[in-house]
Parts: C-alpha cells; structure tokens; sequence
C-alpha cells in the first residue's frame, strides 16, 4: 500500500515537473532575452550616435545632402546595423533641433527570439534615434578654402590690419596655414587654422592663443547660384572720360579707365576685369561675376568705390568667383578712400588684397582659395544691415538628444 502511495507521489511529480518545465525555461530564457534586448538596445543607440555625428561632420565639410545622408549610412552599416533600416534627416524632423543645423538619425531592427520563442514567433523591434548639432563658435570676416595649401592666408609687409568682431579660418591643415611674416601687424578676435600657424611677431587676440587642428568648415557661399550669361554682349567705350555703364554680359570682360559708374545690377565679366591708374570707379547695388578664370587687376593709383546689393539673391555679393575655374590670381589695390562693401569670394582663386582700405563701416569679407594680404585695413562683423551674411567658423559638433 505504501509502495503504491510513493510510486503514486513520485508520477504526481513528474508529471507536474513536465508540465511546468516550459514555464520554468522560458521563465530563464525570458530573463537572458531581456538582457540581450538590453544590450541591443544601447548597442543601437551608439550605431546612431555615430552615424548622426558622421553626417554632421560631413555636413561641416560642406558635403550636398545625399553626401551626408551616405556618410552617416555607412558608419551605422560600419557599426553593424546590418539587416537593419536607417533615416537620416537634416534638419532633424522632429524634435527641438528642426529649425537648427543639425543632423538626425533614426535606427531600426527586428531581432528574432529564442527562448521566448515558446510563447510567440514574432521579431522583437528595436529603435534608436540621435540628433548631432552643429554649432558655430564664432564668426569669419577671412577665410582660405584649400585644404592643403602652406600660407594660404599670409600677412605680410608693413601690413596693419585690424579684425574686429571675427576671426581669421584657414582650412589648410599646412602646419603654416596662417602665416605672419615681416612687420606686419595684426589685431584679430583669434586666429583658427585646420593646421597649425606660424607667427613672425606677436598677434593681439581675444582668445588666449590661437586655435590650430580644428575643424575645417564648409564654404559659406556653396550654394549660391552662379549668374548666368545673356544676350547682347555689351561693351565699355574705353575712350570715354565719364560714362555710366549698365548691367549685363560682357564678353570681352572691362577695362576701366576715368569716372565710370556702374548702374545696380549683376555683371557678368567673360574677360578680366582692368582698373587702370588714375580711374575713378563707383556703384552701388553691384555684384560682379568673374566667369571662368578670368581675374580682376586694380591699380594703386585708382580710387575704387563699389558696394553690393543690400538684398535680394546676391545680398552681400560684391565680386563672385566662378566655381569652375582653374588656379588664377586676383588683385585689389586701391588709395585709402577706396571701398570696397560686400564679400570677395573667389573659390578658386589667389585673392591678393594690397590696397589701404576696407568697406563702409569695415564690411569686407574675403572668402577665397587662399588670401595674401599686404594692405592696411580695418575689418568689422557687424554687416547684417549692409545685406552681408555671417561666415560660421570654428565649428563644433555634439550629439545632443
């Protein structure tokens, strides 16, 4: 009889061990899957934390967008997201950022269960976004796009220059990028450089010393469309003492001689641009477009005084360097009431600034390939009324959601 009760007992718990053995397993399995979940999760969030700064970083370079949205998909392809999905928005489409530069990256994968398997087949889903914004820690009246070129910004002579409100950026990572040379004298809220720089006598900043390895930053005029030619070519009548010349192309570029005016309006120069000796040269509302590798030439002895529109889509352009052309050197040269107001942006071209003079109120920006620079000037920030826009240097990049 007591056999039979054991034996009884013994396949009563059996069978309650059976039955509860699945319950018991998933019970484990679930504890292990969650830890994995877990541990995929963070692991997803730092595939997006890096793939958001990675599109920042190529968004600072000055990359189109498709260039950014690829540069931040193959970190996360990189950092293992695999079978995975990836978005990539800038600006951000959600979130405080969307008004902002700033780059947002949304991550998603199904990972497949295993022990909790038992209970239901479907895929676990996991997400993660992060939102990389740039900041501009300070603002450029200079700055020489070659990334590689030594001097590309060069203070040299008996220059005295004083930079208010901005700094001076080269995105040369040559250990001499900015280069101070001879007497040349220079006050400047700092001087940043993607390389180093190389001081022949002391400069006065604001910043402690200047700041060299940093981020090289985007060319601030990339979007700009480039003017387009028309029809007729028109022409100046290099015979004549006074004349007013009006917008439009000219095939065989300008030579300047005496008073000429120049009426508001885009010129498009399909030839070099000559400022002769003794000319008086005047316009306001002007953008002048340099097409190919055509260069402007002015004289010491000329008295230059032309300013760019104030608004519209060439506010703040003064002379607009084609983007297609090849190596050239421009030169402006002028007397000390000479003004030029407005930007000087040659991408691709050596701007030589030598003349004693700057624009109304200090309102000059040189944006160029590289920038010697040999005359004396003072240069201030404050331009937004005169139709100038902010030049962002010294770029920062930070995950901040």
């Amino acid at each position: 009889m007591a056999t039979g009760i054991c034996r009884g007992r013994s396949a009563n718990v059996a069978t309650i061990f059976a039955l509860t053995l699945p319950i018991v397993v998933g019970a484990a399995g679930f504890g292990v899957e969650t830890s994995y979940w877990y541990y995929n999760s963070l692991k997803l969030q730092a595939t997006a934390d890096a793939a958001a700064y990675a599109g920042a970083l190529e968004q600072i370079s000055g990359s189109d967008k498709p260039t950014v949205i690829a540069s931040a998909t193959q970190s996360a392809s990189t950092n293992g997201l695999g079978s995975g999905t990836i978005v990539v928005n800038t600006p951000p489409a959600s979130g405080p950022n969307t008004a902002k530069k700033a780059v947002e990256v949304i991550v998603r994968q199904n990972l497949d269960r295993i022990f909790t398997s038992i209970f239901t087949q479907g895929q676990v889903p996991e997400q993660a976004r992060a939102v990389a914004l740039i900041t501009d820690a300070s603002k450029a009246c200079m700055r020489a796009l070659d990334p590689t070129a030594p001097q590309a910004v060069r203070f040299s002579g008996n220059t005295s220059v004083k930079v208010s409100g901005c700094v001076v950026m080269a995105n040369s990572i040559a250990a001499d990028a900015i280069t101070l040379q001879g007497s040349a004298a220079l006050q400047v809220d700092c001087l940043i450089s993607a390389g180093g720089v190389s001081l022949s006598n002391p400069v006065t900043t604001v910043c402690a010393a200047p700041i060299t390895q940093a981020l090289p930053a985007a060319d601030p005029f990339a979007d700009l469309p480039a003017p387009v030619a028309g029809n007729p070519c028109q022409n100046v009548n290099g015979n004549k003492t006074a004349q007013t010349i009006q917008p439009g192309t000219y095939c065989g570029g300008m030579n300047l001689n005496g008073n000429v005016t120049l009426s508001p309006g885009v010129y498009v120069l399909q030839g070099n641009l000559k400022i002769n000796a003794g000319a008086v040269i005047s316009g306001s509302g002007v953008t002048i477009y340099m097409a190919g590798s055509n260069t402007v030439s002015m004289n010491g002895n000329a008295t230059v005084t032309l300013s760019a529109p104030t608004s519209g889509t060439y506010s703040g352009m003064l002379f607009y360097g084609d983007r297609t052309g090849t190596a050239a050197q421009s030169t402006f040269n002028g007397t000390a009431t000479s003004l030029l107001t407005g930007a000087i942006y040659f991408p691709k071209q050596q701007v030589n600034y030598l003349g004693n003079f700057s624009g109304e109120s200090g309102c000059t920006q040189v944006v160029a390939d590289t920038i010697q620079w040999s005359g004396n000037a003072t240069i201030n920030q404050d331009c937004s009324s005169l139709g100038m826009k902010d030049i962002p240097a010294a770029q920062s990049v930070a995950i901040v959601e």
